[in-house]
């Protein structure tokens, strides 16, 4: 679709389960019966009024499943973005070159199943290349990946076929403002409340300054090396190269050390194998909801670790 290679479509749905940001943090909140009734009643209502004073997760401003009304949708999202916590000049860096994306819409609208069966898709995905490839990666960055597998107990394979699958090796990271990409599907009807919270993930990440506001990515927003959603490097971003930011697009150390976050993460366990039906299967399994994907990543990573 977006790297290069050929066509991955399932990518919004392989780890929607941890792009959430918690919806809500509240707490729900004797004399006698009554007053227990009393109490209760009274408890009761001041949680109905914390809840409608609350702001709500999903953005105020007023969504569109056409372009009509976009630029009156930035500014009434920055406006409730800054009573959140975002910097005014955060905000006004961010979305000044923010447009309504119409190529993130038709490949939001024209997402399929995979069709392919395990031959075609190794063969459509060019896997004896990034087989290749991949071992050579592995012994020009020896040191980066047995510091990885250290802290993280996955080994080189499995993470180096996820950065050739994704985007070659960091070759074709895509080619979409990232900004405007999550923006124009926070404004869309289709997926507001969710990607509304990528946006506020994306901006926070400009915000602590781990994301260029001119970045480009793929259509949905996905970052960097190994293409994540905003809100998994918030919640799965290391800082691989030492260098006090999470910067998946220009640094390998941070794009790879995530990814092997992102698996330990969904219960990758040291020194157990990852081929269908051993333990790590699992994890590898949360990276992508197709089953030829997810064996392509076993399958290639197997071929790398062995040679």
């Amino acid at each position: 679709m977006k790297h290069g290679f050929p066509i991955l479509y399932q990518r919004r749905d392989r780890r929607r389960k941890d792009w959430h940001f918690a919806d809500t943090n509240l707490d729900s909140g004797n004399t006698g019966f009554f007053m227990h009734k009393a109490k209760c009643v009274l408890a009761g209502f001041t949680a109905m009024m914390a809840l409608a004073f609350l702001p709500s997760v999903a953005s105020a401003a007023q969504c569109s499943n056409t372009s009509a009304g976009f630029d009156t949708w930035v500014e009434d999202f920055k406006a409730e973005a800054a009573g959140r916590g975002i910097s005014p000049a955060v905000l006004n860096k961010a979305f000044a070159n923010v447009t309504y994306n119409k190529a993130t819409i038709r490949a939001d609208r024209g997402q399929k199943s995979f069709k392919l069966s395990l031959d075609q898709f190794m063969q459509k995905r060019g896997g004896q290349t990034i087989i290749s490839r991949g071992k050579k990666m592995k012994a020009q960055n020896a040191a980066l990946f047995n510091s990885i597998e250290n802290r993280y107990g996955v080994p080189a394979g499995p993470i180096i076929a996820i950065w050739g699958m994704e985007t070659g090796f960091g070759g074709f990271l895509g080619k979409e403002h990232t900004l405007s990409a999550v923006s124009t599907l926070s404004f869309d009807c289709r997926r507001s409340d969710y990607f509304t919270n990528q946006l506020y993930a994306a901006l926070t990440l400009v915000q602590r300054g781990d994301l260029s506001p001119d970045a480009r990515g793929a259509a949905h927003g996905e970052i960097g090396q190994t293409q994540f959603l905003p809100a998994n490097v918030l919640k799965f971003g290391v800082d691989g190269d030492g260098n006090g930011h999470v910067d998946m697009v220009r640094s390998k150390a941070d794009a790879l050390a995530s990814t092997a976050n992102f698996l330990r993460g969904h219960g990758w366990s040291a020194g157990a194998g990852y081929q269908p039906g051993e333990a790590n299967f699992g994890a590898i399994q949360g990276w992508n909801a197709a089953s030829v994907y997810q064996q392509a990543i076993a399958i290639i990573g197997a071929e790398i670790d062995g040679g």
